[in-house]
Parts: structure tokens; sequence; C-alpha cells
């Protein structure tokens, strides 16, 4: 970053660092490589929780002195960062459900007179022509997705805007782009830059270790057992924590057996009202309370320094989300635990959640023909929504899948169609592609599998698969203080990181090495977890 006051208004960095950080206050490792060349390419950060990521482009503004629009997936979450941003000396306003319909305008109007600093909101809103044109006019020098494994954890179902973020930033005249998670594994690394259309990006990747953080396993042989197992774990816990479940019925199922055991459990998922949600956040974070139960939509932006433990009731979808999910835990660097408790017939109710359904074909196809054939007049996603005779949000279900196979391409306010291939053609593109991600989806699902089950050091194997290669056992979990962890010696065959083929499943790099087994992540097959010994001595794995 550049150290004096440019032309177009920016302060100088010692300037920004103390007006965002503070007098005296240094920039951390990973803020220092963000800011770096954040003006030069696009950057895709990866940095634990409480390494200051929001900083960089609080900083990283005030010295361009250009406006920054932020994409951020949750209303409390932007709601916070407001806050937080205008207490550092940063002007700071978003445009959500949660405003008015004139703040809304007064915030687009204030960041093309440059009266506004940062602009935040939700991905949905890049699709708004009213929002992507006041934007286009004004002078927006970066686009910051927060959260930014949301584009791989919720883009392909839950949250298809995510995967239309990429022709809203062509709208914009393609500001740089800064996509900033806690942690994220190689393959969700890619998967973000490439579906933000990011040019040779930066990849920063720090220290994700949580050293603070204990982690542990605690199986169960049924639903009941798990749920007891649960609230045993709660009543022997001290201090504020989150308990985690998959589906809303199981919060409020948990919430209320913990209330049988004298526990006041605040109850947060996605079916409670805003202003409800609002509530038990700023209750939690505020501490009027200590105990929420709570589906994956809490804890984003959460910052609570004395959370001392989470407890997750059942697996994850992903160990990249489980790590999310516990380092809400333990940031003031203070002792802190996370354990997960599963039963078999989770995994079964992952695979479930995980594989997603998709647009259905007739879907598709309806799509496909209101889009104007190439050369043509580009349709806007309400426009293509009403020629196909669906909402705007279930056609931009279908859009994405047809951009993701190239049947449709966005051009300047619209989409067109991509090639003139027949809709069935298309179809099996479509159809083909999803297969594919649904094998990689479900192998994440046996990956997390394979973390609760081993009796290997879990640390360990969390981080290589977050791309750190790690020899020693962490003595921080339970694997370590069973005696069961094993070292991997200098002579091992295999490293996290090595390319290797498989006669039956191709091209893969190993992410995770255990003592008798290594998990490989294969190009088109996902997450497999081989015997070592036998893979390589019958010669079905390769070196590469």
């Amino acid at each position: 970053m550049q150290q004096r006051t440019d032309a177009s208004g920016g302060i100088g960095l010692d300037a920004a660092v103390e007006r965002v950080l503070g007098p005296g206050a240094e920039l951390r490792p990973a803020q220092r490589d963000a800011l770096g060349g954040l003006v030069d390419r696009d950057t895709v950060l990866v940095a634990r929780s409480g390494a200051g990521k929001t900083a960089v482009y609080a900083i990283g503004t005030l010295v361009s002195g250009r406006a920054t629009v932020v994409v951020s997936p949750l209303v409390a979450l932007q709601r916070d960062q407001v806050r937080a941003l205008g207490e550092a000396g940063v002007r700071a306003a978003s445009v959500s459900s949660s405003v008015t319909p004139k703040q809304s305008r007064e915030a687009l109007e204030a960041v093309g007179t440059g009266d506004l600093d940062v602009l935040l909101l939700a991905p949905e809103q890049l699709q708004r022509d009213v929002v992507v044109e006041a934007l286009a006019a004004a002078d927006v020098g970066l686009v910051v997705v927060d959260e930014a494994h949301c584009v791989s954890e919720w883009g392909h179902d839950f949250r298809p805007d995510y995967l239309l973020l990429r022709p809203a930033l062509e709208r914009l005249g393609r500001p740089r782009v800064l996509a900033m998670t806690a942690t994220a594994s190689p393959r969700v690394r890619e998967e973000v830059a490439e579906r933000l259309g990011m040019v040779d990006p930066r990849v920063l990747v720090h220290d994700a270790d949580r050293p603070n953080i204990w982690l542990g396993g605690r199986p169960a042989s049924g639903a009941d057992e798990r749920d007891k197992a649960v609230v045993e774990e709660v009543l022997a816990a001290e201090g504020a924590g989150i308990v985690y479940a998959r589906t809303r019925r199981h919060v409020e199922e948990l919430a209320e057996r913990l209330a049988r055991e004298g526990l006041d459990a605040l109850v947060y998922h996605a079916g409670l009202p805003d202003r409800r949600r609002s509530q038990v956040q700023d209750a939690f974070l505020g501490g009027e309370a200590d105990l929420v139960v709570a589906t994956s939509a809490f804890g984003m932006g959460v910052d609570r320094p004395d959370v001392r433990w989470v407890v997750h009731a059942g697996p994850p979808p992903s160990l990249d989300a489980y790590y999310q999910e516990i380092g809400r835990a333990g940031r003031d660097e203070a002792p802190a635990r996370a354990v997960v408790v599963h039963r078999p017939d989770d995994f079964g109710l992952n695979h479930y959640l995980r594989s997603g359904t998709g647009s259905r074909p007739a879907t598709v196809r309806a799509v496909l023909a209101a889009l104007p054939a190439v050369g043509g007049e580009p349709v806007d996603r309400e426009a293509l929504g009403r020629g196909a005779g669906m909402s705007a949000r279930t056609a931009a279900r279908a859009l994405t899948a047809l951009l993701g196979v190239g049947a449709a391409v966005a051009q300047g306010e619209g989409y067109l169609r991509g090639d003139d291939r027949s809709a069935d053609a298309v179809l099996r593109a479509v159809r083909e592609q999803r297969e594919r991600e649904h094998e990689l989806e479900l192998s994440r699902v046996e990956l997390v599998r394979t973390y609760t089950d081993t009796l290997d050091c879990r640390r360990r194997l969390l981080l290589e698969l977050l791309g750190e290669e790690r020899r020693d056992p962490c003595g921080r979990c339970d694997s370590c203080d069973r005696g069961t962890s094993q070292e991997v010696t200098e002579d091992a065959r295999v490293r996290p990181g090595q390319r290797v083929h498989h006669e039956e499943f191709g091209e893969g790099a190993v992410t995770v090495v255990e003592q008798d087994r290594v998990t490989v992540l294969f190009d088109e097959k996902g997450y497999v977890t081989l015997d070592t010994r036998l893979a390589l001595d019958l010669g079905v794995l390769e070196l590469v």
C-alpha cells in the first residue's frame, strides 16, 4: 500500500492504521501481507479468527480513498460490522431488508458522492439493478467477499446468488476483489477464486491452528444417547458456550432438554423472525446470556472473546465448516474446548442435507428457452423469470447451473445463451456437472467421518485437510490424551500436498496422512481414504 496521500483523497498507511487499530498499534502478519498487494491483484486471504481481517479492508479503503463494497452473508453480521467500522472511524452503512428503503437510497447516494467509505450488503442485493447501477456509477475500488467459504458451502443450492457474484462484479467494472475467510481447504480456495472470476489472485494462507482449543469426539449408538451426551457435556462445561445442531427441530428439542436440567438456553435458527435472531445474538454478545443452541446460521461474526466451549450435536457438514464453528471459542487465547458428539446415522442425514436436488430438468429447460440467442438483447434475472414463468429466485438456481456449463453467459446487465447446443445436450451437461458436485459433497461428509472416528491426532488431521503439514501430535486432543496419536516419521512414503494417480479415481492430491491410511482429494471423485500400504504395494496408487 502507498505510504502517502494520493490524488484520490486517501490518507497515509500509518494514519490509516492508527485510525482503525488505535495509537501505537502494529499490523499483524496476515494484515501486512494482505495490504501489501491489495491494490495490485485480487487476493484470497485465509486467516484464523481473531487475525483482524476486517481491519484489512478498513485500512485499505482509507488509504485508497475509494469506496469498498462488502458482501456479507447475514443481516446480523452486517449490522455488527457497520458498528465496528464506525467505532474505527470508517463511514459505513448497509443495504438490506433490515433498513428502510429511504436508508438504502441514502446509503447508495452517499457511495456515489464519496460520503461513505464502506457499503455492506448481501449477495442478493447485487442482483438488483438499482443497487448495481448506483455502484457502477460510483468510485468502487474494492469488493470484499467476507466469509468467502459461503461461495462454496452455500452457492450450489441454498444461496444461488453467491454464484451470480461474478457477473455482478463485471457490471461494476471489475474492481479488485478480496475474498476473506477464517479457514478453507485448498479445494475451497480454488473454488472461491474460480467462481468469483478472480484474476491471477494472491492466495495468502496464514497459520490456521488454534492450539488453545482442545479437540475431542464422543461416539453414541443412537439419537437419545447422543443428545444425553450433549447435555452431559454442557452440564460439565464452565463459562459461555454454543451447542450446534443440524436442523431447526433438533435445536428446539435440545433447548427443551437443557431446560429440563435447569439450563436456560437461547435458540437461534433461520426459522425465527429477524428481530428475534438479532435479540439472541445481542444477548449472547453482550454477556446477558451464556448458552445458545443454534444451527450453523449462528456464529459468523460472533466475536465474544470468552466463549469457553463449542459442542456439536451430530457431525458438521464438512471439516471446513467445523473449523469455522469451533473458531468461535477461545478468541481470548485462553483454554477452550470443542467436542463433536456423533452417532452412525448422523452421517446419513448429512449425506441427505449435502446432496441437494438442484433445479428440475423442466425448470432448466424453461430458463434455457427464455434466454435470448447468442447476439440477442440480454435479459436481466427478473425478465428471465417472467419469460420462464417462475420466480426470479427459482430462475436464478437454474441460471447458475447453465452458467456453470457454459450454456448461459453474462453480458452487460443481463444474460444470453452461451452457445447453440440443443436443450437435451445442455441438460446432459448440467446433469453430469451436478453428479460431479454431488460426489464431492458426499466425499466431504465422509471426510468428517474420518475425523470423528480417528484414533490419531485430531488437530493434525484437521490442519492437514486445511493445507498445513503437521508431523508431531498436538498434545491437545482426546487422541493425544489417550496416547493413541501417532508420529508421522521422516521416511513416510506420502506427504500432504503430494500429487498422486489412482488407477480408478485418476489424479489427486494427498490431504491427510495418518499412520496406516491416507486421504486423497481426487480431481473428479472427491475425497477418498485409502489404506496406505495396500494402495502403494499393490500399485493402485502411484506417486506423481
